[in-house]
């Protein structure tokens, strides 16, 4: 697999391939995609299920635990929050604990992170914050040039749905996705990103290789890989925006994306690959 890309953060060109179809449809993962609001969530489900592991009558050390911890948040990362709850529920019944209900665990994780991110969108609805500080550089551009070119538009997340709805209107992108806007439901059987996948392709009659998946998390490149999309990975460092996340970068490789991008500045470089495919540099 060779790596080529235009000067600057990108976009990197992984996978060569014959572009046959447009693009008529695009999804959209959110956090980390293009909202920054929810940066360094991290920071605060890793200590919370340490803390829940720990408290198990036959846990290991600490930093063996954090890197199980790790290891399978990062894993799930992309899916509904869910998932990495029922994940802590199954890692304390193999320690002799007695685990709560997982959605115990997503409500209290929720609320740590509320306190440590909330002000995020109370500062951008009183205008104390402005949107350019928390979407992912050249996200508006992008999205705006995509609906120009005609490419409908939908935005999937694993985050709740009444949070991704709140905080798309809050950044004031949601009008280039209504009403195609999803995320996860208390019944987490009801949503998946493949599911929206596989909904957008049987409603507008597509082919897979006119389908776009841009996305932070493998779930999405592998879904929209599965059925022959086409997949923009961004691996971008969400604390120091700006850079790469190395760890994203390998990550969104392995699962199969066809170019990687940091953020969106080279609009001209991504729109091209779009439209024509990569270009030998």
């Amino acid at each position: 697999m060779t790596t080529e890309s235009y000067e600057g953060h990108g976009p990197q060109y992984l996978n060569r391939r014959i572009v046959k179809r447009k693009v008529r449809t695009a999804l959209f993962d959110f956090d980390g995609t293009l909202s920054l609001i929810r940066a360094g969530w991290q920071n605060i489900m890793l200590p919370y299920f340490l803390d829940e592991l720990l408290k198990t009558p036959h846990h290991g050390s600490p930093e063996a635990e954090q890197a199980v911890i790790r290891d399978f948040v990062e894993t799930l990362t992309g899916k509904q929050t869910i998932y990495q709850c029922m994940r802590l529920a199954e890692e304390i019944t193999c320690r002799g604990g007695k685990p709560r209900d997982p959605l115990y665990y997503k409500d209290e994780y929720l609320d740590l992170l509320w306190d440590s991110v909330g002000y995020r969108v109370a500062a951008l609805k009183n205008g104390k914050m402005s949107t350019d500080d928390l979407l992912l550089s050249g996200s508006r551009e992008f999205l705006q040039s995509l609906k120009e070119q005609g490419i409908a538009l939908y935005l999937a997340s694993g985050t709740d749905h009444r949070f991704v709805e709140d905080e798309a209107a809050a950044l004031q992108v949601d009008d280039f996705f209504a009403p195609h806007i999803y995320g996860a439901r208390d019944d987490f059987k009801s949503f998946s990103k493949q599911m929206v996948i596989d909904q957008i392709l049987k409603n507008h009659h597509l082919e897979g290789d006119e389908l776009l998946v841009v996305g932070d998390g493998y779930v999405e490149i592998e879904n929209g890989k599965a059925v022959n999309g086409r997949a923009l990975g961004v691996a971008c460092d969400e604390e120091l925006e700006g850079g790469w996340d190395e760890w994203k970068r390998d990550r969104l490789t392995r699962a199969g994306a066809d170019a990687l991008v940091c953020d969106y500045m080279n609009l001209a470089g991504i729109m091209q690959w779009i439209e024509r495919g990569p270009i030998v540099m």
